[in-house]
């Protein structure tokens, strides 16, 4: 059961054995994936504990803020986590913003209580995936078209540099990823079996964190199931997910060759540098 504040700060006190169980700063490079919700947290609503001394997954009831309407509401670190889904606006951290945003449409002269929520018929797999082997790259009809400037360039100076195949958008896979038996990576080097993701957390914050987060995972679980390797650069305090990722602030001169170091190390020097420009 979730606990006050207070009282969960006070059982850690004993169960620790300190006055402070844990200091400010403990928990500040866990927090930093959701900068959202560094901006809604207050100590001064929570009795004067600071967010960097809350675990993530701690089962505390928190009051928090919305930075759009002034919105209090309790919560804890794990359903605030867990709130970006499929929506990109701000609104998605704070649920009165969300309800106001999303308000539940009343049949005239049909009680509330008694209207059932219909059952949604599963949508099939989509067909326009080709018959191709798990693992072959190839270029998809369903893949989205790229909205980073940043990702563009990354592209552009990385093909600059390793003469490989150009054009591809989609990894064949064995295991139906939101209703396509595909993968749309970034960037995708064939003759290397490399792939790489380019994240950032977005104009709103909502990008990579929480959900999506997971979402994450599950691509690379899949390309990495399909022969492939992955390689995320890691933008604005994102953490790594997997052993190749990269915390880059910018993808310049500098940023590239760690990419070229780290493709080193995934499939050798003699293998990486035989593509090189």
């Amino acid at each position: 059961m979730p606990e006050r504040i207070q009282d969960w700060w006070a059982r850690r006190q004993f169960s620790r054995g300190m006055d402070v169980p844990y200091p400010v700063g403990t928990y500040r490079e866990a927090w930093a994936h959701y900068p959202a919700l560094v901006r809604q947290y207050h100590p001064e609503y929570n009795d004067g504990i600071m967010l960097t001394q809350i675990p993530p997954a701690a089962d505390v009831l928190l009051l928090w803020q919305c930075e759009q309407f002034g919105h209090r509401f309790v919560a804890t670190p794990t359903e605030q986590r867990e709130r970006p889904s499929r929506e990109r606006r701000r609104s998605v951290w704070c649920p009165e913003c969300l309800a106001l945003a999303k308000p539940k449409p009343v049949q005239a002269g049909v009680p509330v209580a008694s209207k059932a929520k219909p059952k949604r018929p599963v949508p099939p797999v989509c067909s326009k995936t080709p018959n191709l082997a798990v693992g072959e790259p190839f270029a998809s009809e369903c893949a989205p078209k790229p909205a980073s400037a940043v990702e563009a360039q990354m592209r552009a100076d990385l093909f600059a540099r390793l003469s490989v195949t150009q054009g591809f958008t989609a990894v064949k896979v064995a295991r139906p990823f939101f209703r396509h038996l595909e993968v749309w990576p970034d960037i995708l080097l064939p003759e290397l079996r490399v792939a790489l993701e380019y994240d950032s957390i977005g104009r709103h914050g909502l990008e990579h964190v929480g959900k999506r987060e997971e979402a994450d995972k599950r691509k690379d679980r899949a390309l990495r199931s399909a022969g492939w390797e992955v390689i995320r650069i890691r933008t604005g305090k994102l953490q790594p997910l997997g052993p190749f990722d990269l915390q880059i602030s910018s993808v310049g001169e500098r940023g590239l060759q760690r990419i070229l170091d780290t493709l080193r190390d995934i499939r050798g020097p003699f293998m990486v540098d035989a593509y090189l420009l």
